[in-house]
């Protein structure tokens, strides 16, 4: 089956099986190993990637349901000149720690992020509710998001409120 769908920004032409699943394409074929694999039954979040900018579990994804769709994996939130605000925060606050969680952490942080800068930390944990850490008990987590919020507000009022170019 020939899909047409756009990964990380590119749009990408695939022939799959259509009942491959999308962690196994990204994974597999892509060479995006960003996304880790961790229950393979959508328990765990490990595997969470953005569908038109919703958070999903892309072992429960397969290659036909991504036809015409954007899909950003944990490498298409990454800069190549280095790490977002997110990722920065991830780091300071100790959100990380194995690193198995990480990817689907930032990523399902990252779409709620984009909805919503100014969540507090029952919006984070319900946004985050779907991806499971053993390492850090949720607090690091949590502080790094709404770090990371905080200083994407910043930016934003700094853009805003810069003098017009002359």
């Amino acid at each position: 089956m020939k899909i047409d769908c756009t990964i990380n920004g590119s749009p990408t032409v695939l022939d799959v099986s259509p009942m491959r699943r999308l962690i196994d394409l990204l994974r597999e074929e892509m060479k995006l190993t960003g996304t880790k694999e961790g229950c393979g039954e959508g328990e765990c979040g490990a595997c969470t990637v953005l569908i038109d900018g919703e958070a999903v579990n892309s072992c429960l994804v397969i290659a036909s349901q991504i036809q015409g769709r954007q899909v950003v994996t944990i490498e298409g939130l990454t800069p190549r000149s280095g790490l977002t605000p997110l990722q920065e925060s991830f780091v300071r606050k100790g959100g990380l720690q194995c690193g198995i969680c990480t990817p689907g952490m930032i990523v399902a942080a990252r779409a709620l992020l984009d909805k919503n800068l100014e969540p507090d930390a029952l919006e984070i944990r319900t946004a985050i509710a779907g991806n499971l850490c053993r390492c850090t008990g949720y607090h690091r987590i949590v502080d790094s998001i709404l770090e990371a919020a905080e200083l994407e507000r910043s930016r934003l009022s700094l853009v805003d409120t810069a003098p017009p170019d002359l």
